[in-house]
């Protein structure tokens, strides 16, 4: 059923119904389960969820009695099944399954597998895998050893096997790490291999990447920053940026990772000489803005990139953005001090200019922002 939704075949209230006619047997019959059959059957649900399935309390019972016989039966998995299994995992959660110390339970008792077999595994083994860790982690997944581990194992493996990927797996990886990066993953010689290797493949088959790939790949790159080198960065975003300039169908999130993207490279570009190059970025964050108006944004950190790109653009906010402020105690200590070298300076704190997120600190008279521990 899981498969036939995936192929096309719509979520009739026939298909609900032999859905949930079948969800209270899972738990009923769980002792029976082979390693086999308990894969597939996680798959089927995180694959359901996907496509709208609701998290109903004997979704949520089958699942529980899923993830205890991952656990039971931990050394019986093949890497396909392990792969399968913490993708599925992932998916759950991104999909809204709370993360419960049996889910916990059963992604650390996974994640040992993922070394013991790493030879075994093939291109979209290591782009799932790499995925599920990183989307885990995302949502609070703890950076234990065994994670750690299981990240080192596969980094180099996205090396070797590099001419295997395909856009899919390519646009995943290159997410998951650029995720991993902002959750602290050090960058370590072999990510920085991994990454090298993955993102000559992003130019080659930039006509292959779906929209939203594509949109996932601008906010990777921005965010994976000076981990990338300068023209690198600039060549790839380029062939990218067309392509959303093509108008795709893409969902309001993917329009909002994709602005914050192309003002991330604006802002990169704008410390080197190349203001022609400046200026065919500025006209793509124009257009992805305009493509964002007249639509609601309940979320604080989607209108504060609205915000800021208005601002760069010079266009008039559409938006009141609201900030929280607050000062720390290095922010203090660093004022006091600096008032205390110079009564008379005139300094303003937690100051909101152009509709900007608030500064530590102004120097009004000086025209000087000093941040102290901002991003």
């Amino acid at each position: 059923m899981a498969k036939l939704v995936k192929n096309g075949q719509g979520r009739t209230p026939e298909l609900k119904e032999a859905v949930a006619a079948l969800l209270p047997h899972v738990n009923a019959q769980k002792a029976d389960f082979k390693p086999l059959v308990i894969a597939n059957l996680l798959w089927a649900m995180a694959k359901l969820s996907d496509y709208s399935q609701e998290q109903t309390p004997e979704f949520i019972e089958a699942v529980a009695a899923l993830l205890h016989c991952v656990n039971a039966q931990k050394d019986q998995f093949i890497p396909q099944q392990i792969s399968n299994l913490l993708w599925a995992m992932a998916k759950l959660v991104d999909n809204g399954l709370e993360r419960t110390p049996g889910l916990n339970e059963a992604v650390d008792a996974l994640l040992p597998y993922v070394n013991a077999q790493k030879d075994q595994l093939n291109a979209q083994h290591i782009a799932n895998l790499l995925w599920a860790m990183a989307k885990l982690v995302d949502y609070g997944q703890k950076r234990t050893p065994a994670l750690n581990e299981a990240v080192a194992t596969l980094l180099p493996h996205v090396n070797a096997q590099k001419d295997q990927f395909l856009p899919q797996h390519i646009a995943n990886m290159l997410w998951a790490m650029a995720k991993l990066v902002d959750n602290g993953q050090e960058w370590t010689p072999e990510f920085k291999a991994a990454m090298a290797a993955l993102l000559p493949h992003v130019n080659a088959q930039k006509a292959n990447f779906k929209p939203q790939g594509i949109a996932n790949l601008l906010w990777a790159m921005a965010k994976l920053g000076e981990l990338v080198e300068l023209n690198v960065f600039t060549s790839t975003f380029e062939s990218l940026v067309y392509r959303i300039s093509e108008n795709p169908p893409l969902s309001r999130q993917d329009i909002l990772i994709s602005l914050w993207g192309v003002m991330v490279c604006c802002a990169r570009l704008s410390l080197v000489s190349n203001a022609n190059k400046n200026n065919v970025f500025e006209k793509h964050m124009d257009d992805l803005l305009t493509r964002l108006e007249n639509t609601s944004l309940d979320n604080e950190k989607d209108r504060h990139i609205i915000t800021m790109a208005a601002s760069w653009l010079g266009r008039a906010c559409p938006i009141v953005p609201h900030y929280r402020t607050t000062i720390s105690e290095p922010q203090t200590f660093f004022r006091d001090q600096l008032q205390s070298c110079m009564p008379s300076l005139k300094i303003e704190e937690e100051k909101c200019l152009n509709s900007l997120p608030p500064v530590d600190l102004l120097l009004p008279d000086h025209n000087i922002i000093i941040e102290v521990q901002g991003p």
